[in-house]
């Protein structure tokens, strides 16, 4: 445990039952140690810790991460580090990437956006392209997006347009 950090995450608000404080990298180094395992990740996805939902996320086997799950889990996202880190371990890998990351900004709700907004970005950034009718899709979507948005959500939509006009 690192009581400094944790006590910081509890003072900043962090939605958890329970933080420990464990920095990411260490997190992934503690994650090597076990084997990937989709029913162990639920039970840790189900656990109101800090530490268990990242580690879930690290230990579900992207090929046997699910559409239906992704979407239950989007729901639940309690921080942007979650949304991140989905975006990036478990969405990215997968075939349906795109179709899930353009219904979740089409819903609109902060870490589900900021989950979709992130996982285009980074598809853009492995050369991946977007067809004509989707690329003024999700500018739409950027234009819509209101001022106020949460700086991270705001962030993520500036670095995935950027990305999309570097690509021209």
């Amino acid at each position: 445990m690192n009581g400094i950090a944790s006590k910081a995450m509890r003072d900043a608000g962090m939605p958890y039952h329970v933080i420990w404080g464990i920095e990411l990298p260490r997190l992934q180094t503690i994650a090597t140690q076990f084997p990937r395992d989709r029913h162990l990740a639920q039970q840790l996805w189900n656990e109101n810790v800090r530490e268990s939902r990242l580690l879930a996320i690290m230990l579900t086997p992207p090929e046997q991460f699910l559409p239906e799950v992704a979407e239950i889990w989007a729901h639940e996202f309690k921080t942007t580090e979650e949304a991140s880190l989905m975006a990036m371990q478990l969405i990215c890998p997968q075939k349906w990437a795109t179709t899930f990351a353009f219904g979740q900004i089409a819903r609109g709700e902060y870490l589900p956006s900021l989950c979709g907004w992130l996982t285009l970005c980074r598809l853009l950034r492995q050369g991946n392209t977007l067809m004509p009718r989707s690329r003024q899709e999700l500018l739409d979507h950027a234009a819509s997006t209101a001022a106020d948005a949460p700086l991270p959500l705001r962030k993520a939509i500036q670095a995935t347009t950027t990305q999309l006009s570097q690509d021209r």
